[in-house]
């Protein structure tokens, strides 16, 4: 029988479920440049956060970037400084004459809707967001290709390993924003604890998020209000500590810096041991999306004629979510814990243990 791990549904969200999720994108044979690639445009725009955010935009452009490469071409990019200019630097990217514009990030979602419905030749593929503002299991546009992460499945991986992992008893997790794409990273964590906790007969504790509720910083800038929020939950007696939302992990670094205290970090979207080296120190291991190959996979569809507005979906049984190593850790953790980790996603793959989410079949 198989053992439901339950969480509580977000308003509304189980309505951005995906009737028929695409399978990945077809893994290039590495070949040869194909005629419709020889003039091909691929273009790209970030969130707020930046292209530097060694994250989640980061592994984007990268993606992006290889995807030009492979295809013979130059990638045409754009930053964004706020949200206010989400609308006009894809109108610039439209100029531009892309052929498939990427934007990053679901507050991209309204300006790559409208643009996507006025420029039906062009093809857009959105990050992290299904582009379905109406809820009815489809993007807005025809010609919009979502890439999706169900990212609980990874998070349930690293809320069991920090359970198991933490002598105090206590961890804990906070966001940016109160959103299905941030909370789902939360959601997972909190599943895997509960889950340590039902298989183990122990009692470790979650603050930050309940399921329902939890400690948010309102944005997603590495400013004092994130510091603060961290230290909220660092006071609370927590000894591992899950930042969701791009950069607000440097304010997290900060405030367990100050503190003085052993707290270890778990990485959201990039292996942040690999991507930002401050950390090497201190990251337990990092809930991964592989944004950069499906980013890239999806653009060299679209370069070759190939673009299929299908959504992927990333799982641990495909590829598209996972945790990182232990890298610094690997001395730290019980090897029969790690050992009990990869035994976990085998079952969640198999559906042994079923991870909830609104992104979940």
């Amino acid at each position: 029988m198989k053992k439901a791990v339950w969480l509580t549904a977000l308003a509304g969200a189980t309505a951005l479920a995906l009737s028929a999720c695409g399978a990945a994108p077809e893994e290039s044979t590495g070949g040869e440049t194909t005629a419709a690639a020889s003039d091909f445009k691929p273009c790209i725009v970030s969130d707020a956060g930046g292209f530097d955010d060694k994250s989640f935009n980061q592994l984007s452009f990268e993606g992006a970037t290889a995807a030009a490469d492979e295809l013979g071409t130059t990638l045409v990019d754009v930053q964004s400084a706020s949200e206010t200019d989400y609308k006009g630097n894809i109108e610039s990217l439209v100029a531009e004459d892309c052929n498939a514009i990427v934007t990053v990030g679901f507050a991209l979602s309204a300006a790559t809707v409208e643009s996507a419905t006025a420029n039906p030749d062009i093809d857009y593929i959105i990050i992290d967001d299904a582009a379905d503002a109406d809820f009815d299991g489809k993007a807005d546009a025809d010609n919009i290709k979502p890439l999706l992460y169900d990212t609980a499945q990874a998070a349930f991986l690293a809320g069991y390993l920090a359970a198991g992992y933490s002598e105090a008893g206590k961890v804990g997790t906070f966001g940016g924003m109160d959103f299905p794409t941030v909370t789902i990273f939360m959601d997972g964590f909190k599943q895997g604890v509960d889950y340590y906790n039902e298989t183990n007969g122990t009692e470790v504790e979650l603050v930050g998020w309940d399921g329902k509720k939890g400690s948010f910083t309102g944005g997603f800038a590495a400013d004092p209000d994130a510091k603060q929020t961290a230290q909220n939950i660092l006071d609370q007696g927590v000894d591992v500590i899950l930042p969701v939302g791009g950069p607000i992990y440097q304010s997290a670094m900060d405030a367990i810096a100050d503190s003085g205290e052993d707290v270890a970090l778990i990485g959201v979207d990039a292996d942040f041991y690999e991507t930002d080296p401050t950390t090497q120190d201190i990251v337990l291991t990092s809930i991964l999306k592989g944004m950069d190959i499906s980013t890239q996979e999806a653009v060299v569809a679209a370069g070759n004629d190939e673009f299929d507005p299908t959504p992927y979906v990333g799982t641990l049984e495909n590829g598209g979510v996972d945790i990182a190593p232990l890298h610094n850790f690997e001395d730290k953790v019980d090897p029969a814990l790690w050992e009990e980790v990869q035994t976990l996603r085998e079952s969640i793959i198999a559906g042994d243990v079923e991870v909830k989410s609104y992104l979940a079949e």
